[in-house]
């Protein structure tokens, strides 16, 4: 069968809870999983790899397949490296996200000989700023990391978490991107759950999340690239007309381009949104794929509420549903679907 296009589908996996630090906005709380084993983190593996090529073969479709390796901090797994050189023999690009801490000159190197596409360092803003939401030194030694990154010849993106605990140094982060040679510079909104739940009260309000991306996107960044995967900012400096379809065909990733594999082998629609969907060691990814109902909610634009449901960038955009969860879940719901409480994209006019 000829393949006719190609669409992009990854895999969040995170290798391990485990950190060496412990951030206060964090979305996860840390605990203590049954781990993948070395020969079970191969047949995961194995079975993303077989699914990419069975839907290929199926469907006449090319895929841009990759995996986004997290934790936790992932370099606190001793076998880090034999689980990326798989997944570069399977011919996956493979992202990073790290904080950087543990990447020394060596390390860097042996990323860039397997050849990772791009490694994500998460930075809060100044050191001050960093230090205050990290822990202190952690942003001299996640820089060190990043100079060790960039000297490999890698490409490396820093990332803030945007809250009103930085929101007012994010600006000076273009310079700090800019100096230290980083080709990327992203932000992603706070979401309140995990260890971050207890910062609900410092989430941005729609009005200052609407100025700061304003300023954001007008800025001056020559030889910097800013990036984010916020599916509102996205429509704010997206010039595609509005979409009052009822296909899923870009914006939030949470049941249209992608899964989450936690370390305990748990499948998630969202790295962000904590609700298991299935298990890797018991189940088929391809039926949670096909057949989860959380899944295919996430997929039918009559089951969103509020303004997510009505606003005619749906198609696009669908707000971020992991803040629309841990938001309702503070309201006392548990309710995914619920509209995106930051957003400030007017998009049901007809």
């Amino acid at each position: 069968m000829a393949i006719t296009e190609a669409h992009e589908f990854f895999i969040q996996w995170h290798l391990t809870e485990r950190c060496n630090l412990r951030c206060t906005h964090c979305y996860q709380d840390g605990a203590k999983t049954d781990e993948f084993s070395l020969p079970e983190a191969m047949d995961v593996i194995g079975e993303v790899y077989d699914l990419i090529d069975s839907w290929s073969e199926t469907y006449g479709i090319g895929f841009s397949p990759s995996f986004n390796i997290t934790g936790g901090e992932p370099f606190l797994r001793h076998d880090i490296f034999d689980i990326l050189e798989e997944i570069a023999g399977k011919g996956f690009d493979i992202y990073l996200l790290t904080n950087g801490i543990l990447i020394n000159h060596e390390k860097a190197q042996r990323l860039a000989d397997i050849g990772i596409k791009g490694v994500q360092v998460s930075i809060e803003g100044p050191e001050d700023i960093h230090d205050s939401i990290r822990g202190k030194g952690s942003f001299k030694a996640s820089m060190r990391g990043v100079k060790n990154l960039l000297d490999s010849g890698l490409t490396v993106t820093l990332n803030t978490t945007l809250s009103d605990i930085n929101a007012a140094g994010f600006m000076d982060m273009i310079e700090i991107a800019s100096s230290r040679g980083a080709q990327k510079l992203g932000f992603s909104r706070l979401v309140p759950s995990g260890r971050g739940a207890g910062l609900l009260s410092h989430m941005l309000g729609t009005e200052r999340v609407k100025d700061l991306y304003g300023h954001i996107f007008s800025a001056k960044t020559d030889g910097l690239t800013i990036v984010t995967g916020d599916p509102v900012a996205s429509q704010m400096r997206s010039s595609s007309a509005a979409d009052a379809g009822n296909i899923a065909c870009g914006g939030c990733a949470a049941g249209v381009s992608g899964l989450t594999i936690l370390s305990d082998g748990a499948i998630t629609p969202c790295r962000r949104l904590p609700i298991p969907i299935g298990n890797i060691r018991t189940d088929s990814l391809r039926e949670v794929w096909s057949c989860s109902d959380v899944l295919n909610s996430l997929r039918d634009r009559g089951k969103y509420k509020g303004k997510c449901g009505t606003c005619n960038k749906w198609a696009h955009c669908r707000g971020c549903r992991a803040i629309a969860y841990a938001y309702s879940q503070s309201k006392g719901e548990n309710d995914f679907l619920a509209e995106d409480p930051q957003c400030f994209i007017i998009g049901n006019e007809s």
